[in-house]
């Protein structure tokens, strides 16, 4: 019997597809036809496979590129892997088995899977970053971060040969001027202190670090410096920050990219060691006029303070444990403690540092610093709430104005002197306690304890401060940002390796010199390695290569390759720009392809990514723009997260938990349509929702229902429903049939597919009741349920006698002048109960409603013979007859 079967109909359209290349987009979009570039977040392959939270995402961009290709608009839709990573070299050392074995096997699952869900990708383009191709332009792009520096003047990227060398640099020698210009890259080396994990092997970024454990299997992490690369995001911050108002995202997203970045406005203050040891040291206030040096001289601690207004309440600073100055500042007394403390705080993490941390803790160094306008000595102490990332990696502390600083002194017993007075912002009880130094008030109000400056509202204060500190050259007005460089190294192996080498002397040591790999000699492919093993310190896999691989000679100079890898964040920072090029070899995308289809118009993906690779994605591009290979300043235009599925237990899916579904079972049981109708019925797209098997059964019976509108279930053979006709549609069912369309196609538009499936069952309940069901209603209905459940949409189309797929049919059209009702149907209530229901003409007025109510023989026959107490017609909605007795 011909029934609705999605394991006959679905594989065979899958094959269709494929064959007859149907979602092959074309190199340049149609000529005079809009464009439309839709993007997925695309899956890291893991060999789990996909689990039903996966296509939600998918589908919903699936669902818009069908439907926007039927409306005449030029789609691209690509998918692909981002392949590198932890995972597969984890499998890899404990199988010995290379992690581009697994890598492609997984790819292979993933593979499998997303088409067997029926998504309309251009599998043309696919790519994985992992793919020795695309790893040549991932180091390619390297390359023109490593040419480039920052020229704050033009706020943009420039040219490494067009960095102007001071006169002043070039007279110290040629190597002093090569480490000037390295000093400017935006990609450099560093030695910082990182997350090192021993029993990762690789360093780990902060937000990869939770409770000083390992985010992928919660090992201990400790902090230590390393060498490393960085590129030097921080050049980029204001255009990242104001470069969000152009872009629809959802004002969330923005908002934690705004925060991430952490612009604040303040000055840089120098203040300089105390000679000795000796409290009672006083330094004169600076009094000749000097230049602010562009980096603060030796023997200077230089702070950032966004309230320079609450200098003179500086009472003590604070530097991080990881400040360069810790070992210089500390006494031979203290340095028992301070060891300890240090060592201490290596094994906490940034947020347990800083937001999390209950209690204060810190250490004194023994040695002092100079208050620059008061020439007091303050004690400097090591506290691990003052982090080296942020600022100058050292504080001055304002007890009375700053709840952190007065927890510290509180606890330690340091001075805690009012410099602001808050006067009526605050009551008169609060106010004596603020100015006894007994409760911390960060209100603005006016100088106090400040020498000259006394009486000063806080912001004329702050101007004539910084103004005050850059005439004597011992401050300047100054922005900072929470945002720091991008640590950009990882101690692993399956990473693209930096197209970089290490120039070596003729005993074979490391000159300082860097030589960057000829771009005619890319990819610098990763080499065989029999044991993958981390060496269990801080030791990069790829120091074990073959020597051939190890030691190249470039340009007739001997040198050692880089052994550190990129990170995973390398490859999806710019896959979006070789899914439009992926098989050129000449340049990573054309500039003509890129001006066509760039930006990206409809990106998905989960709210995770909503800062890391969205703001790193954004850093590439920009730099990418300001040297000429991308004309699009932004990369993607409008941004939507979808919500998390979770197990049917409401939790998150995890095979720890045991809640994770698969979506071949679904697919066997049940079909592809039905998961992707399921996954979009369940509710808005951003919304978190718990899945549920028999929601899954219950559109899975609704495509059933659609089946059977056309499909004739009681013969034998696969033939049209008898109730199938070539009449012409009645009125009502051209209402319904274009009240459909209008309602779908304003919900595709606003991404509500929720709302649109429900509009589509609407139409199937009431052509089931319909005896004569016109193809001039049938055919278009299965054009707008196709983007929703394409397998059968195209069954459907070819029963009802089409012969080639229906991808690229005509999108329906609405009239309006079908969306008028000719009649409507009221309830007629007596007493408030419903007693009868009454059609009248849609433009009835109220005393034709009223006639018709009465004229009813059911109405009549219960207000027969009783008096009529009220008589209320509410138009388009009812009639309520209120009788006495």
């Amino acid at each position: 019997m011909p029934r609705y079967n999605p394991a006959t109909i679905e594989p065979e359209w899958q094959a269709y597809w494929d064959k007859n290349r149907t979602f092959a987009a074309p190199r340049l979009p149609k000529e005079g036809a809009e464009k439309f570039y839709a993007l997925d977040m695309f899956p890291y392959p893991s060999g789990d496979g996909l689990h039903v939270g996966h296509p939600e995402g998918y589908t919903a961009t699936d669902i818009v590129c069908r439907a926007k290709r039927m409306q005449g608009v030029s789609v691209v839709h690509p998918m692909g892997f981002d392949a590198f990573g932890l995972p597969a070299e984890e499998h890899a050392i404990k199988t010995g088995e290379h992690p581009r074995v697994q890598t492609e096997k997984n790819i292979a699952t993933f593979r499998r899977q997303l088409k067997s869900l029926g998504f309309s990708y251009d599998w043309d383009r696919e790519i994985a970053t992992t793919d020795v191709d695309y790893v040549r332009w991932t180091q390619w792009i390297f390359l023109k971060l490593y040419d480039t520096w920052f020229d704050k003047e033009q706020q943009r990227g420039r040219p490494i040969a067009e960095l102007t060398i001071p006169d002043d640099v070039k007279a110290l020698g040629v190597d002093f001027a090569r480490q000037w210009v390295d000093e400017r890259r935006l990609a450099y080396q560093s030695s910082a202190p990182v997350n090192w994990c021993p029993a990762l092997g690789t360093v780990l970024a902060n937000e990869e670090v939770i409770d000083g454990k390992s985010e992928r299997g919660s090992h201990p992490v400790e902090r230590r410096p390393l060498r490393q690369w960085m590129l030097r995001i921080t050049e980029y911050a204001d255009r990242l920050s104001s470069g969000l108002k152009k872009l629809d995202w959802p004002e969330g997203v923005k908002a934690l990219q705004r925060n991430w970045i952490g612009r604040s406005t303040g000055a840089e203050v120098d203040f300089k060691l105390a000679p000795g040891d000796s409290p009672g040291a006083k330094s004169d206030s600076p009094g000749a006029k000097s230049e602010f040096p562009e980096k603060p001289a030796d023997g200077v601690l230089r702070v950032f303070t966004t309230r320079p207004d609450t200098l003179f309440g500086a009472t003590y600073m604070v530097i991080a444990p990881e400040h360069p100055y810790v070992e210089r500042l500390t006494t031979p007394e203290q340095a028992a403690a301070v060891k300890k403390y240090v060592e201490a705080a290596s094994f906490k993490s940034d947020l347990d540092r800083t937001e999390l941390a209950k209690d204060k803790t810190g250490v004194f160094t023994g040695s002092y610093a100079i208050n620059p306008v008061s020439g007091e000595p303050i004690p400097v102490w090591i506290a691990d709430y003052v982090l080296i990332s942020y600022g100058t990696g050292a504080i001055m502390a304002v007890p009375a104005h700053d709840e952190r600083d007065f927890e510290f002194a509180e606890k330690f017993g340091i001075e805690i002197k009012a410099v602001v007075d808050p006067g009526d912002k605050v009551s008169a009880e609060e106010r004596a306690k603020v100015l006894a130094g007994k409760r911390v008030s960060p209100e603005a109000g006016v100088a106090i304890n400040s020498g000259e400056f006394d009486g000063l509202p806080t912001a004329e204060f702050k101007k004539k401060i910084t103004a005050w500190l850059a005439e004597r050259g011992v401050g300047a007005e100054a922005v900072n940002y929470k945002l720091r460089d991008w640590l950009f190294s990882r101690q692993r192996f399956w990473g693209e390796p930096f197209p970089l080498a290490h120039e070596l002397d003729d005993d074979g040591k490391p000159t300082g010199h860097i030589v960057p790999v000829p771009e005619a000699d890319l990819p610098v492919d990763l080499p065989h390695l029999d044991d993958f093993k981390p060496p269990g310190e801080p030791v990069p896999p790829l120091e074990k290569a073959p020597e051939e691989w190890l030691y190249p000679v470039i340009d007739g100079v001997k040198c050692k390759r880089e052994t550190n890898t990129m990170p995973q964040w390398a490859g999806s920072c710019w896959y979006y720009l070789r899914f439009l090029d992926p098989k050129n070899q000449d340049t990573p995308i054309d500039p003509e392809v890129e001006k066509a289809w760039m930006p990206v118009d409809l990106y998905i993906g989960g709210a995770e990514h909503a800062v890391l690779h969205l703001l790193y994605s954004r850093f590439w591009h920009m730099v990418l723009h300001d040297r000429g290979v991308v004309a699009s300043p932004e990369p993607f235009q409008k941004l939507v997260n979808q919500g998390m599925i979770l197990g049917e237990n409401n939790e998150k899916m995890s095979k720890s938990r045991g809640n994770v579904v698969n979506p071949d079972d679904v697919v066997r049981e049940y079909g592809a349509d039905s998961l992707r109708l399921y996954e979009m019925f369940m509710g808005p797209l951003p919304d978190s929702k718990p899945w549920n098997m028999d929601g899954v059964s219950g559109v899975y019976n609704f495509l059933g229902r659609a089946w059977r509108l056309v499909v004739d279930e009681r013969s034998d053979e696969l033939v049209l429903n008898q109730a199938v006709t070539a009449d012409e549609p009645t009125g009502e069912q051209l209402r319904v049939l274009h009240a459909t369309i209008k309602a779908v196609t304003e919900d595709l538009d606003k991404l509500s597919f929720n709302t649109a499936i429900a509009r589509m069952m609407e139409f199937v309940n009431f052509f089931t009741k319909e005896s004569a069901r016109p193809r001039a209603c049938l055919e278009p209905f299965v054009l707008l349920l196709s983007p929703f459940a394409p397998h059968l949409g195209e069954e459907l189309w070819r029963l009802l006698g089409h012969g080639d797929t229906l991808a690229y049919e005509r999108w329906p059209a609405f009239d309006e002048k079908h969306l008028k009702q000719d009649t409507i149907e009221l309830p007629v209530q007596i007493k408030g109960k419903v007693r009868a229901k009454i059609t009248v003409a849609a433009d009835a007025d109220q005393a034709a409603v009223l006639a018709a109510a009465k004229a009813d023989p059911k109405v009549a026959e219960l207000i027969a013979g009783k008096e009529m107490i009220k008589e209320i017609v509410v138009p388009g909605r009812l009639v309520n007859l209120v009788t006495k007795g």
